[in-house]
């Protein structure tokens, strides 16, 4: 009897040690062009590049095209279509939950942005299943900045250039001195960088070929390294799960790039969404498409780039696979479980990947509705009133609109998208959907 209470006692501590730490690392508003490893000549991202060496770098993942919307589908695996808002309804289930009834440690510093920028309680992260917070419920487009410990406000801030550190600091100090050795840990770090109002320190203001954005990027990048030394020194890198991400692209429309009253010239709307089209708030590539680098050292193939199609819908099932949860059984979710493809035992993502409202890829083709825009948020002057259609494995920068030479191309996806709008029916999580 007593042998066998051990063996059960040693088989439960082997599978606690089999689950993989889990470190999130989230940038506001970076865009695909903006990281050495996926093509900046302006910004000298040395870690970001030294991490997709040491793991692989995602060229087709997608997140959405706006702050809230991406965290809320970030946490939860769901598009936003299915929370029916900007944010994140108190109902919705988040990973972090789910982790932490499955043993882990669950811990986020930075910018929250899913209870409508305000204190709502049920709302935010203590109540979606973070144990431990510290940052900013909102976005920094005022000016300043409001923090939050946990439920308590502790103070405020107009020195933007001091977030990103700050941030940093926050993490390390968690991993250092307020996380348990014994439990294996979730920590979703999310930036207000590289949102306007943009600042550097002075340790890397005016330092970059970029301009201030360029400095931003750096001081990011630096910063990231930090963490990630960290991770190393404290000796949890061959068991943590590296993700570095970004929650939507870049403001780098025209309209958008001008000074706007009362911001400090430079400091607004800037980014490079490198070869794709427009950026932030719009349906084409640049608002959706992003850079993604995971590292799993041993698991994830180190210095490999996957075109698979991945999402930040897709880690709430794909965290349950590694952690050992199930993924909430009555609601639709959306994301897929990528272990496979993350792991390198397969080469294909997802299927398909729905744009808010405005469009659907499938394979190589994507086709957008007419004059469609994500919440009306995009200025897109280019845009016209005609069903697109797009090749994206011959014409990333979707500047040849197929929809004439492929109507049955687009009547299916039409239908596709349909489906996809018309049902919150429950679905396998490993469908390819």
């Amino acid at each position: 009897m007593i042998l066998k209470v051990l063996l059960v006692l040693a088989s439960a501590t082997a599978s606690a040690a089999e689950k993989p730490n889990i470190l999130i690392i989230f940038t506001d508003d970076q865009g695909y062009g903006d990281v050495g490893c996926y093509g900046s000549t302006l910004n000298k991202t040395p870690r970001l590049d030294q991490l997709a060496v040491e793991g692989t770098r995602f060229t087709s993942f997608y997140s959405q095209t706006v702050c809230g919307p991406s965290r809320s589908a970030l946490l939860t695996g769901r598009h936003p279509i299915r929370s029916k808002g900007w944010g994140m309804p108190a109902s919705e289930i988040t990973f972090a939950e789910k982790l932490r009834d499955a043993g882990y440690q669950t811990a986020c510093i930075g910018k929250w942005d899913v209870s409508n920028r305000k204190p709502i309680i049920e709302r935010m992260p203590n109540a979606q299943g973070f144990e431990y917070y510290f940052g900013t419920l909102g976005a920094n487009d005022g000016g300043g900045v409001t923090f939050h410990e946990n439920d308590k406000k502790v103070g405020s801030t107009r020195d933007m250039g001091s977030l990103t550190t700050l941030y940093t600091e926050k993490a390390i100090d968690y991993l250092e001195n307020r996380r348990d050795s014994e439990k294996p840990f979730v920590l979703y770090v999310a930036h207000t960088m590289m949102h306007t109002i943009i600042d550097a320190s002075e340790r890397f203001r005016g330092k970059s070929k970029g301009g201030l954005y360029g400095d931003v990027v750096e001081e990011f990048d630096y910063e990231t390294g930090r963490l990630l030394d960290t991770v190393d020194e404290l000796g949890l890198r061959e068991n943590t799960l590296v993700i570095y991400t970004s929650d939507n692209g870049p403001w780098n429309q025209d309209k958008y790039t001008k000074k706007k009253k009362g911001h400090p010239e430079g400091s607004i709307f800037w980014g490079d969404a490198g070869p794709l089209r427009n950026g932030k708030g719009s349906p084409y590539e640049g608002g959706y498409r992003l850079p993604c680098i995971v590292r799993w050292p041993g698991k994830v193939p180190a210095g490999r780039t996957s075109d698979a199609i991945f999402a930040t819908i897709d880690f709430m099932p794909t965290f349950a696979a590694l952690a050992g949860f199930t993924t909430p059984a009555d609601r639709h979710i959306d994301g897929i479980n990528q272990t496979p493809l993350l792991l390198g035992k397969q080469e294909s993502g997802r299927d398909r990947f729905y744009f808010q409202g405005a469009g659907i890829r499938r394979g190589k083709w994507k086709y957008l509705k007419p004059k469609a825009f994500f919440h009306g948020y995009a200025v897109e002057d280019d845009r016209q009133k005609v069903d697109e259609l797009y090749d994206l494995e011959n014409d990333i920068g979707e500047t040849t609109n197929l929809a004439l030479k492929h109507p049955h191309k687009v009547t299916e996806l039409k239908e596709l998208m349909i489906s996809v709008e018309g049902s919150d029916r429950l679905r396998p999580a490993d469908s390819r959907r």
